[in-house]
Protein backbone atom coordinates (compact mmCIF):
# COMPACT_ATOMS: atom_id res chain seq x y z
CA UNK A 1 0.00 0.00 0.00
CA UNK A 2 1.89 3.48 -1.10
CA UNK A 3 1.62 6.23 1.71
CA UNK A 4 -0.53 8.93 1.01
CA UNK A 5 0.69 12.57 2.66
CA UNK A 6 -1.54 13.78 4.83
CA UNK A 7 -3.11 16.89 3.17
CA UNK A 8 -4.35 20.25 5.19
CA UNK A 9 -6.36 23.41 3.91
CA UNK A 10 -5.09 26.71 5.39
CA UNK A 11 -8.27 29.12 5.10
CA UNK A 12 -7.43 31.79 6.60
CA UNK A 13 -3.88 33.95 6.42
CA UNK A 14 -1.58 32.55 8.09
CA UNK A 15 2.71 33.05 8.30
CA UNK A 16 4.32 32.03 4.78
CA UNK A 17 6.52 30.33 7.81
CA UNK A 18 3.87 28.22 8.60
CA UNK A 19 3.12 26.91 5.23
CA UNK A 20 6.71 26.23 5.00
CA UNK A 21 6.40 23.76 8.01
CA UNK A 22 4.23 22.03 6.60
CA UNK A 23 5.52 21.19 3.44
CA UNK A 24 9.02 20.67 5.11
CA UNK A 25 7.54 17.70 7.14
CA UNK A 26 5.87 16.45 4.12
CA UNK A 27 2.36 17.56 4.36
CA UNK A 28 0.65 18.18 1.35
CA UNK A 29 -0.68 21.74 2.11
CA UNK A 30 -3.21 24.01 0.41
CA UNK A 31 -3.11 27.77 1.05
CA UNK A 32 -6.48 29.41 0.47
CA UNK A 33 -6.19 32.27 2.69
CA UNK A 34 -9.94 34.03 1.82
CA UNK A 35 -11.64 30.85 1.78
CA UNK A 36 -12.89 31.08 5.44
CA UNK A 37 -15.13 33.92 4.21
CA UNK A 38 -16.76 31.53 1.90
CA UNK A 39 -18.63 29.27 4.03
CA UNK A 40 -20.56 27.06 0.88
CA UNK A 41 -17.20 26.61 -0.94
CA UNK A 42 -15.20 25.60 2.45
CA UNK A 43 -17.86 22.89 3.00
CA UNK A 44 -17.88 22.06 -0.83
CA UNK A 45 -14.12 21.09 -0.73
CA UNK A 46 -13.71 20.33 2.87
CA UNK A 47 -14.20 16.27 2.30
CA UNK A 48 -10.37 16.05 0.68
CA UNK A 49 -8.60 17.23 3.73
CA UNK A 50 -7.02 15.31 6.86
CA UNK A 51 -6.19 18.90 8.57
CA UNK A 52 -8.22 22.61 8.39
CA UNK A 53 -5.75 25.41 9.91
CA UNK A 54 -7.74 28.34 10.74
CA UNK A 55 -7.38 31.53 12.63
CA UNK A 56 -11.12 33.82 13.84
CA UNK A 57 -12.26 34.32 10.35
CA UNK A 58 -13.42 30.65 8.99
CA UNK A 59 -16.26 29.37 10.85
CA UNK A 60 -16.22 26.09 11.40
CA UNK A 61 -20.24 25.28 11.77
CA UNK A 62 -21.91 21.64 12.28
CA UNK A 63 -22.86 21.88 8.47
CA UNK A 64 -19.51 22.15 7.62
CA UNK A 65 -18.05 19.24 9.90
CA UNK A 66 -20.68 16.87 8.31
CA UNK A 67 -18.93 17.36 4.78
CA UNK A 68 -15.36 17.02 6.79
CA UNK A 69 -15.18 13.07 6.23
CA UNK A 70 -11.52 12.78 6.19
CA UNK A 71 -10.87 15.39 8.46
CA UNK A 72 -8.86 14.22 11.74
CA UNK A 73 -7.74 17.60 12.97
CA UNK A 74 -9.04 20.75 13.26
CA UNK A 75 -5.97 23.61 14.18
CA UNK A 76 -6.47 27.38 15.28
CA UNK A 77 -3.89 29.76 15.06
CA UNK A 78 -4.92 31.69 18.40
CA UNK A 79 -6.57 31.15 21.74
CA UNK A 80 -10.18 31.36 21.10
CA UNK A 81 -12.37 28.26 19.82
CA UNK A 82 -15.81 29.82 19.86
CA UNK A 83 -15.44 29.91 15.81
CA UNK A 84 -15.51 25.72 15.85
CA UNK A 85 -18.45 23.46 16.84
CA UNK A 86 -16.29 21.57 19.29
CA UNK A 87 -19.47 19.18 20.26
CA UNK A 88 -19.67 18.20 16.51
CA UNK A 89 -16.21 17.70 15.73
CA UNK A 90 -15.85 15.18 19.08
CA UNK A 91 -18.74 13.67 18.17
CA UNK A 92 -16.93 13.12 14.37
CA UNK A 93 -13.45 12.21 16.20
CA UNK A 94 -11.76 15.26 15.10
CA UNK A 95 -9.28 16.82 17.17
CA UNK A 96 -9.47 20.41 17.61
CA UNK A 97 -6.22 22.04 18.84
CA UNK A 98 -5.42 25.79 19.67
CA UNK A 99 -2.25 27.91 20.78
CA UNK A 100 -3.16 29.08 24.30
CA UNK A 101 -0.71 31.16 25.23
CA UNK A 102 1.03 32.30 21.68
CA UNK A 103 -0.77 35.99 21.94
CA UNK A 104 -0.60 36.33 25.57
CA UNK A 105 1.95 39.33 25.64
CA UNK A 106 0.34 41.12 22.84
CA UNK A 107 -2.79 40.78 23.75
CA UNK A 108 -2.16 42.44 27.19
CA UNK A 109 -0.26 44.89 26.26
CA UNK A 110 -3.47 46.60 23.64
CA UNK A 111 -5.32 46.14 26.37
CA UNK A 112 -2.83 49.19 28.23
CA UNK A 113 -2.75 50.60 25.30
CA UNK A 114 -6.14 51.11 24.88
CA UNK A 115 -6.18 52.18 28.31
CA UNK A 116 -4.09 55.04 27.83
CA UNK A 117 -5.32 56.47 24.44
CA UNK A 118 -8.97 56.72 26.25
CA UNK A 119 -7.50 58.13 29.18
CA UNK A 120 -5.63 60.83 26.66
CA UNK A 121 -7.89 61.12 23.95
CA UNK A 122 -5.00 60.14 21.73
CA UNK A 123 -7.64 59.45 18.67
CA UNK A 124 -9.74 62.27 18.55
CA UNK A 125 -6.40 64.44 19.23
CA UNK A 126 -4.87 62.73 16.27
CA UNK A 127 -7.72 63.41 14.37
CA UNK A 128 -7.92 66.43 15.38
CA UNK A 129 -4.39 68.01 15.21
CA UNK A 130 -3.74 66.36 11.71
CA UNK A 131 -7.37 68.36 10.27
CA UNK A 132 -5.02 71.20 10.80
CA UNK A 133 -7.15 72.35 14.17
CA UNK A 134 -5.07 73.35 17.33
CA UNK A 135 -7.56 72.39 20.02
CA UNK A 136 -5.21 72.24 23.14
CA UNK A 137 -7.51 73.30 25.61
CA UNK A 138 -10.12 70.58 24.30
CA UNK A 139 -8.34 67.71 25.07
CA UNK A 140 -8.22 66.89 29.28
CA UNK A 141 -6.90 63.91 29.87
CA UNK A 142 -6.41 62.02 33.26
CA UNK A 143 -3.59 60.27 34.61
CA UNK A 144 -3.06 56.77 35.57
CA UNK A 145 -0.96 56.72 38.45
CA UNK A 146 -2.16 56.02 41.92
CA UNK A 147 -5.61 54.97 39.87
CA UNK A 148 -7.24 52.06 41.07
CA UNK A 149 -7.25 49.31 37.59
CA UNK A 150 -10.00 46.65 38.52
CA UNK A 151 -8.98 43.44 36.65
CA UNK A 152 -12.53 41.08 35.81
CA UNK A 153 -10.22 37.63 34.89
CA UNK A 154 -7.44 37.22 36.32
CA UNK A 155 -5.98 34.36 34.93
CA UNK A 156 -2.76 34.26 31.98
CA UNK A 157 -3.41 37.80 30.42
CA UNK A 158 -5.03 38.92 33.14
CA UNK A 159 -2.22 38.56 35.44
CA UNK A 160 -0.13 39.94 32.77
CA UNK A 161 -2.09 43.47 32.65
CA UNK A 162 -1.61 43.51 36.71
CA UNK A 163 2.18 43.29 36.73
CA UNK A 164 1.70 46.51 33.64
CA UNK A 165 -0.50 48.26 36.11
CA UNK A 166 1.67 47.82 38.98
CA UNK A 167 4.99 49.06 37.04
CA UNK A 168 2.65 51.74 36.10
CA UNK A 169 2.19 53.09 39.85
CA UNK A 170 -1.40 51.97 40.07
CA UNK A 171 -3.05 50.05 43.00
CA UNK A 172 -4.67 46.60 41.25
CA UNK A 173 -7.47 44.93 42.34
CA UNK A 174 -8.64 41.78 40.98
CA UNK A 175 -12.07 39.94 40.71
CA UNK A 176 -11.83 35.83 39.77
CA UNK A 177 -13.50 33.29 41.70
CA UNK A 178 -10.07 31.14 40.50
CA UNK A 179 -7.55 33.13 41.89
CA UNK A 180 -6.24 32.11 45.67
CA UNK A 181 -5.43 34.38 47.96
CA UNK A 182 -1.55 32.57 47.66
CA UNK A 183 -1.78 33.56 44.03
CA UNK A 184 -2.56 36.98 44.43
CA UNK A 185 -0.07 37.78 47.09
CA UNK A 186 2.60 37.00 45.11
CA UNK A 187 1.32 38.88 41.76
CA UNK A 188 1.30 41.85 44.11
CA UNK A 189 -2.91 42.34 43.63
CA UNK A 190 -5.83 42.58 46.09
CA UNK A 191 -8.15 40.06 45.42
CA UNK A 192 -11.91 41.27 45.78
CA UNK A 193 -15.41 40.43 44.69
CA UNK A 194 -17.08 41.85 41.71
CA UNK A 195 -19.11 44.35 43.91
CA UNK A 196 -15.96 45.58 45.67
CA UNK A 197 -14.22 46.29 42.16
CA UNK A 198 -16.99 48.27 40.45
CA UNK A 199 -17.39 50.58 43.66
CA UNK A 200 -13.65 50.98 44.29
CA UNK A 201 -12.03 50.90 40.23
CA UNK A 202 -11.06 54.08 38.36
CA UNK A 203 -10.22 51.42 35.33
CA UNK A 204 -11.84 48.11 34.77
CA UNK A 205 -10.50 45.99 32.23
CA UNK A 206 -11.73 41.98 31.46
CA UNK A 207 -9.79 39.57 30.96
CA UNK A 208 -12.30 36.57 31.38
CA UNK A 209 -13.55 34.23 28.58
CA UNK A 210 -17.30 34.44 27.86
CA UNK A 211 -19.34 31.66 28.93
CA UNK A 212 -23.08 31.58 30.43
CA UNK A 213 -21.73 33.15 33.71
CA UNK A 214 -19.74 35.79 32.15
CA UNK A 215 -21.91 37.16 29.92
CA UNK A 216 -23.31 40.39 30.34
CA UNK A 217 -21.36 40.49 33.83
CA UNK A 218 -21.06 44.32 33.05
CA UNK A 219 -25.09 44.59 32.58
CA UNK A 220 -26.50 47.81 32.90
CA UNK A 221 -26.92 47.12 36.76
CA UNK A 222 -23.15 46.10 37.23
CA UNK A 223 -22.89 49.32 35.35
CA UNK A 224 -24.72 51.31 37.79
CA UNK A 225 -22.80 50.05 40.68
CA UNK A 226 -19.44 51.39 39.33
CA UNK A 227 -17.90 54.84 40.60
CA UNK A 228 -18.66 57.80 38.31
CA UNK A 229 -16.27 58.32 35.77
CA UNK A 230 -15.24 55.22 35.39
CA UNK A 231 -13.37 53.90 32.18
CA UNK A 232 -13.89 50.17 30.85
CA UNK A 233 -11.45 48.14 28.76
CA UNK A 234 -12.62 45.30 27.05
CA UNK A 235 -9.86 43.72 24.63
CA UNK A 236 -11.25 40.19 25.95
CA UNK A 237 -14.45 39.09 24.35
CA UNK A 238 -17.57 40.44 22.99
CA UNK A 239 -20.73 39.70 25.22
CA UNK A 240 -19.42 39.65 28.06
CA UNK A 241 -20.61 44.26 29.00
CA UNK A 242 -24.02 45.25 27.82
CA UNK A 243 -23.21 47.57 25.07
CA UNK A 244 -26.39 49.24 24.99
CA UNK A 245 -26.23 49.70 28.78
CA UNK A 246 -22.94 51.40 28.67
CA UNK A 247 -23.58 53.43 25.75
CA UNK A 248 -26.90 55.09 27.92
CA UNK A 249 -24.10 55.52 30.78
CA UNK A 250 -21.69 56.83 28.63
CA UNK A 251 -23.99 59.44 27.48
CA UNK A 252 -25.66 60.40 31.27
CA UNK A 253 -21.55 60.94 32.00
CA UNK A 254 -21.41 58.25 34.58
CA UNK A 255 -18.78 56.05 32.55
CA UNK A 256 -16.34 58.75 31.19
CA UNK A 257 -15.12 56.68 28.65
CA UNK A 258 -14.74 53.22 27.17
CA UNK A 259 -12.27 51.13 24.91
CA UNK A 260 -13.29 48.37 22.67
CA UNK A 261 -11.98 45.77 20.87
CA UNK A 262 -14.04 42.85 20.46
CA UNK A 263 -18.19 43.51 20.07
CA UNK A 264 -21.31 41.22 20.67
CA UNK A 265 -21.41 41.09 16.60
CA UNK A 266 -18.43 41.10 14.45
CA UNK A 267 -17.35 41.86 12.40
CA UNK A 268 -18.44 45.19 13.92
CA UNK A 269 -19.56 47.46 10.73
CA UNK A 270 -22.48 48.75 13.80
CA UNK A 271 -22.55 48.78 17.22
CA UNK A 272 -23.93 51.09 19.80
CA UNK A 273 -20.93 52.55 21.28
CA UNK A 274 -19.58 54.07 17.85
CA UNK A 275 -19.71 57.44 17.24
CA UNK A 276 -19.57 58.53 21.27
CA UNK A 277 -16.50 61.01 21.38
CA UNK A 278 -15.47 59.16 24.77
CA UNK A 279 -15.03 55.54 23.11
CA UNK A 280 -12.13 54.22 21.20
CA UNK A 281 -12.76 50.94 18.90
CA UNK A 282 -9.97 49.04 17.24
CA UNK A 283 -11.13 46.00 15.11
CA UNK A 284 -9.95 42.91 17.09
CA UNK A 285 -6.15 43.96 17.17
CA UNK A 286 -6.10 41.98 20.58
CA UNK A 287 -3.19 39.61 18.89
CA UNK A 288 -2.57 41.48 15.95
CA UNK A 289 1.73 42.29 16.05
CA UNK A 290 4.22 40.52 13.66
CA UNK A 291 5.63 38.51 16.70
CA UNK A 292 1.88 37.42 17.62
CA UNK A 293 0.89 36.11 14.46
CA UNK A 294 4.33 34.88 13.50
CA UNK A 295 4.07 32.76 17.21
CA UNK A 296 0.66 31.20 16.69
CA UNK A 297 1.22 30.23 13.25
CA UNK A 298 4.38 28.13 13.27
CA UNK A 299 3.02 26.76 16.81
CA UNK A 300 -0.31 25.17 14.97
CA UNK A 301 1.99 24.07 11.76
CA UNK A 302 4.52 21.83 14.12
CA UNK A 303 1.20 20.68 15.85
CA UNK A 304 -1.12 19.81 13.22
CA UNK A 305 1.97 17.91 11.65
CA UNK A 306 2.84 15.99 14.55
CA UNK A 307 -0.22 14.63 15.17
CA UNK A 308 -1.15 14.26 11.57
CA UNK A 309 2.24 12.39 10.93
CA UNK A 310 2.51 10.33 14.17
CA UNK A 311 -0.08 10.67 16.16
CA UNK A 312 1.02 13.50 19.39
CA UNK A 313 -1.28 15.41 20.34
CA UNK A 314 -0.77 18.67 21.69
CA UNK A 315 -3.12 21.90 22.92
CA UNK A 316 -5.91 20.08 22.41
CA UNK A 317 -9.43 21.12 23.38
CA UNK A 318 -10.94 17.90 23.23
CA UNK A 319 -8.50 15.46 24.06
CA UNK A 320 -5.18 15.15 26.02
CA UNK A 321 -2.04 14.74 25.39
CA UNK A 322 -1.13 11.14 24.89
CA UNK A 323 1.38 8.91 22.55
CA UNK A 324 -1.00 6.63 20.27
CA UNK A 325 0.46 3.83 21.58
CA UNK A 326 -1.13 5.00 24.79
CA UNK A 327 -4.10 6.13 23.41
CA UNK A 328 -6.49 2.84 23.17
CA UNK A 329 -5.67 1.49 27.02
CA UNK A 330 -5.85 5.42 28.38
CA UNK A 331 -8.60 6.38 26.59
CA UNK A 332 -11.70 5.39 28.72
CA UNK A 333 -9.83 6.49 32.16
CA UNK A 334 -9.27 9.71 30.52
CA UNK A 335 -12.51 10.20 30.04
CA UNK A 336 -13.21 8.70 33.75
CA UNK A 337 -11.07 11.20 35.11
CA UNK A 338 -12.54 14.41 32.87
CA UNK A 339 -16.39 13.90 33.94
CA UNK A 340 -15.76 13.25 37.55
CA UNK A 341 -13.81 16.63 37.41
CA UNK A 342 -16.26 17.69 35.44
CA UNK A 343 -19.00 17.11 37.83
CA UNK A 344 -17.40 18.56 40.56
CA UNK A 345 -16.56 21.51 38.78
CA UNK A 346 -20.51 22.44 38.22
CA UNK A 347 -21.05 22.34 41.69
CA UNK A 348 -18.39 24.36 43.08
CA UNK A 349 -18.95 27.97 42.40
CA UNK A 350 -16.41 29.62 45.42
CA UNK A 351 -12.62 30.33 44.71
CA UNK A 352 -10.78 26.37 44.07
CA UNK A 353 -7.57 25.53 46.51
CA UNK A 354 -6.59 22.65 45.61
CA UNK A 355 -7.09 19.51 43.44
CA UNK A 356 -6.54 16.14 44.64
CA UNK A 357 -6.60 12.90 42.65
CA UNK A 358 -5.88 9.38 43.99
CA UNK A 359 -5.19 6.83 41.61
CA UNK A 360 -5.47 3.07 42.80
CA UNK A 361 -4.69 0.12 41.46
CA UNK A 362 -3.85 -0.90 37.61
CA UNK A 363 -4.64 2.77 37.13
CA UNK A 364 -1.86 3.95 39.39
CA UNK A 365 0.88 2.24 36.83
CA UNK A 366 -0.84 4.34 33.49
CA UNK A 367 0.27 7.98 32.50
CA UNK A 368 -1.50 9.51 35.05
CA UNK A 369 -0.02 12.96 33.92
CA UNK A 370 -2.64 12.96 31.26
CA UNK A 371 -5.25 11.70 33.33
CA UNK A 372 -4.75 14.42 35.72
CA UNK A 373 -4.77 16.95 32.92
CA UNK A 374 -8.37 15.52 32.20
CA UNK A 375 -9.60 15.99 35.57
CA UNK A 376 -8.75 19.46 36.03
CA UNK A 377 -9.61 20.70 32.46
CA UNK A 378 -12.88 18.77 33.83
CA UNK A 379 -12.90 20.87 36.81
CA UNK A 380 -11.74 24.45 35.60
CA UNK A 381 -14.10 23.94 32.29
CA UNK A 382 -17.18 25.26 33.71
CA UNK A 383 -15.50 28.89 34.34
CA UNK A 384 -12.98 29.07 31.69
CA UNK A 385 -14.49 27.15 28.83
CA UNK A 386 -11.22 28.15 26.57
CA UNK A 387 -9.22 25.55 28.72
CA UNK A 388 -7.51 22.64 27.47
CA UNK A 389 -6.19 19.62 28.76
CA UNK A 390 -3.10 20.63 28.00
CA UNK A 391 -3.10 23.70 29.37
CA UNK A 392 -5.00 23.04 32.55
CA UNK A 393 -2.30 22.59 34.95
CA UNK A 394 -0.20 25.50 33.84
CA UNK A 395 -3.62 27.20 34.40
CA UNK A 396 -3.95 25.94 37.83
CA UNK A 397 -0.60 26.82 38.77
CA UNK A 398 -1.02 30.06 37.26
CA UNK A 399 -3.73 30.69 39.43
CA UNK A 400 -2.51 29.12 42.88
CA UNK A 401 -4.66 26.14 42.53
CA UNK A 402 -2.34 23.11 43.91
CA UNK A 403 -2.72 20.14 42.35
CA UNK A 404 -1.82 17.05 44.21
CA UNK A 405 -1.48 12.95 42.72
CA UNK A 406 -1.67 10.18 45.08
CA UNK A 407 -0.86 7.01 43.21
CA UNK A 408 -1.83 3.46 45.16
CA UNK A 409 -0.37 0.37 43.17
CA UNK A 410 -2.61 -2.17 45.29
CA UNK A 411 -6.72 -0.53 45.68
CA UNK A 412 -8.17 -0.13 48.71
CA UNK A 413 -11.59 -0.30 47.10
CA UNK A 414 -12.93 -3.81 45.20
CA UNK A 415 -11.93 -2.72 41.73
CA UNK A 416 -8.80 -3.45 39.75
CA UNK A 417 -8.75 0.66 38.63
CA UNK A 418 -9.98 3.12 40.89
CA UNK A 419 -10.04 7.21 40.39
CA UNK A 420 -10.87 9.15 43.83
CA UNK A 421 -11.16 13.03 42.90
CA UNK A 422 -11.33 15.58 45.62
CA UNK A 423 -11.70 19.44 45.22
CA UNK A 424 -11.37 21.99 47.76
CA UNK A 425 -12.84 25.21 47.83
CA UNK A 426 -13.64 28.12 49.75
CA UNK A 427 -16.48 27.21 50.76
CA UNK A 428 -16.29 23.16 51.14
CA UNK A 429 -14.38 20.55 49.88
CA UNK A 430 -16.30 17.92 47.63
CA UNK A 431 -15.48 14.57 46.37
CA UNK A 432 -16.63 11.73 44.07
CA UNK A 433 -14.85 8.35 42.59
CA UNK A 434 -15.29 6.06 39.80
CA UNK A 435 -14.09 2.98 37.88
CA UNK A 436 -14.20 1.60 34.02
CA UNK A 437 -16.16 -1.82 34.03
CA UNK A 438 -15.00 -3.90 31.21
CA UNK A 439 -17.31 -2.57 28.67
CA UNK A 440 -14.79 0.45 28.87
CA UNK A 441 -17.48 2.92 30.46
CA UNK A 442 -16.89 5.21 33.19
CA UNK A 443 -18.95 5.34 36.03
CA UNK A 444 -19.52 6.63 39.07
CA UNK A 445 -19.03 4.82 42.22
CA UNK A 446 -19.01 7.26 45.28
CA UNK A 447 -20.16 10.60 45.65
CA UNK A 448 -19.23 12.70 49.39
CA UNK A 449 -18.22 8.87 50.39
CA UNK A 450 -21.71 7.96 49.50
CA UNK A 451 -21.43 4.96 47.25
CA UNK A 452 -23.83 4.90 44.03
CA UNK A 453 -23.51 2.73 40.72
CA UNK A 454 -24.59 5.33 38.29
CA UNK A 455 -23.39 5.82 34.29
CA UNK A 456 -22.85 8.88 32.70
CA UNK A 457 -25.79 10.94 30.41
CA UNK A 458 -25.87 14.46 28.52
CA UNK A 459 -28.58 15.42 30.82
CA UNK A 460 -28.26 14.64 34.85
CA UNK A 461 -30.39 15.38 37.93
CA UNK A 462 -27.98 15.58 41.23
CA UNK A 463 -30.14 15.47 44.36
CA UNK A 464 -29.16 15.46 48.20
CA UNK A 465 -32.07 14.26 50.46
CA UNK A 466 -32.83 13.18 53.83
CA UNK A 467 -33.48 8.97 53.08
CA UNK A 468 -37.48 9.08 54.69
CA UNK A 469 -40.22 7.99 52.52
CA UNK A 470 -41.94 9.24 49.63
CA UNK A 471 -39.28 11.03 48.21
CA UNK A 472 -39.11 9.00 45.08
CA UNK A 473 -42.43 8.92 44.36
CA UNK A 474 -42.74 12.77 44.35
CA UNK A 475 -39.69 13.05 43.11
CA UNK A 476 -40.94 10.96 39.58
CA UNK A 477 -44.44 12.76 39.36
CA UNK A 478 -42.85 15.77 39.50
CA UNK A 479 -40.63 15.48 36.80
CA UNK A 480 -43.70 13.10 35.17
CA UNK A 481 -46.23 16.18 35.40
CA UNK A 482 -43.63 18.13 33.97
CA UNK A 483 -43.33 15.50 31.02
CA UNK A 484 -39.52 14.83 31.80
CA UNK A 485 -38.65 10.73 31.58
CA UNK A 486 -35.97 9.55 33.69
CA UNK A 487 -33.70 7.60 31.68
CA UNK A 488 -31.51 5.76 34.78
CA UNK A 489 -31.91 6.47 38.47
CA UNK A 490 -29.08 5.71 40.73
CA UNK A 491 -29.74 5.79 44.87
CA UNK A 492 -27.05 5.93 47.66
CA UNK A 493 -27.32 6.50 51.30
CA UNK A 494 -24.54 6.63 53.70
CA UNK A 495 -26.85 4.85 56.59
CA UNK A 496 -30.60 4.22 57.21
CA UNK A 497 -32.63 7.72 57.84
CA UNK A 498 -29.27 9.71 57.19
CA UNK A 499 -28.19 11.66 54.19
CA UNK A 500 -28.53 10.17 50.45
CA UNK A 501 -27.89 11.08 47.52
CA UNK A 502 -30.19 10.34 44.11
CA UNK A 503 -28.89 10.25 40.57
CA UNK A 504 -31.11 10.69 38.07
CA UNK A 505 -30.36 10.70 33.96
CA UNK A 506 -33.23 12.59 31.79
CA UNK A 507 -34.08 12.66 28.28
CA UNK A 508 -33.53 16.49 27.96
CA UNK A 509 -32.55 19.57 29.96
CA UNK A 510 -34.23 20.62 32.99
CA UNK A 511 -36.14 24.05 33.54
CA UNK A 512 -34.93 26.37 36.27
CA UNK A 513 -39.03 26.36 37.02
CA UNK A 514 -38.97 22.84 37.70
CA UNK A 515 -35.73 22.93 39.41
CA UNK A 516 -37.84 25.19 41.97
CA UNK A 517 -40.32 22.89 42.24
CA UNK A 518 -38.43 19.46 42.65
CA UNK A 519 -36.74 21.69 45.85
CA UNK A 520 -39.97 22.13 47.24
CA UNK A 521 -40.01 18.46 48.50
CA UNK A 522 -39.64 18.15 51.75
CA UNK A 523 -36.76 15.06 51.93
CA UNK A 524 -34.77 17.65 49.15
CA UNK A 525 -31.67 19.13 50.45
CA UNK A 526 -30.05 20.17 46.98
CA UNK A 527 -30.37 19.54 43.52
CA UNK A 528 -28.06 20.27 40.92
CA UNK A 529 -28.96 20.12 36.89
CA UNK A 530 -25.43 18.47 35.31
CA UNK A 531 -24.19 18.04 32.31
CA UNK A 532 -21.98 15.78 30.14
Amino acid sequence: MSFRAPRVLISDALSPAAVEIFRNRGVDVDFQPELGKDKEKLAEIIGAYDGLAIRSATKVTAKILEKANHLKVIGRAGIGVDNVDIPVATSKGIIVMNTPFGNSITTAEHAVAMMFAMARQIPAADASTQAGKWEKNRFMGVEITNKTLGIIGCGNIGSIVAERGLGLKMRVIAYDPFLSPERAVALGVEKVELEDLLKRADFITLHTPLTDKTRNILSAEAIAKTRKGVHIINCARGGLVDEAALRTALDSGHVAGAAFDVFSVEPARENPLFGHPNVVCTPHLGAATTEAQENVALQVAEQMSDYLLSGAIQNAVNFPSITAEEAPRLRPFVELAEKLGSFLGQLTLKSIKGIRIEYEGAVAGMNTRALTSAAVSGVLRHQLQEINMVSAPVVARERGIIVEEVKRDKPTRNYESYIHITVNAEDMPRDCGGTVFQDGKPRFSEIRSIAIDAGFSPHMLYVRNADKPGFIGRFGSVLGEAGVNIATLALGREREGGEAICFAAVDGAVSDELLDKIRAIPQVRHIDAVYF
